[in-house]
């Protein structure tokens, strides 16, 4: 065999050996990288359901505000009539 081929041979192993390398690091980086992903939509998730209850709570104080207006306006209302029937 001539020094040419074997410097080819010698060339082409290591090449090959250098990809198959970074095919495998990639696929780690890959499935690391989906990971990540998985846990972030995990995340998105819990804050929409944090938002939504947090959204109801505001309703409901709302509602409470509202009916405690209707209250007051009640009384004051029975208040005035009893002052006009005095």
């Amino acid at each position: 065999m001539e020094p040419t081929q074997i410097v080819i041979i010698a060339i082409a192993i290591v090449l090959t050996s250098l990809f198959i390398a970074l095919g495998i690091q990639m696929w780690f980086i890959l499935k690391e990288l989906r990971g990540s992903v998985v846990r972030v939509n995990k995340i998105l998730d819990d804050s929409g359901k944090v938002s939504g209850a947090v959204s109801d709570g505001v309703t409901n104080v709302n509602g409470l505000m509202n009916g405690l207006k209707s209250g007051i306006s009640l009384v004051t209302s029975f208040k005035k009539k009893g002052d006009i029937d005095e």
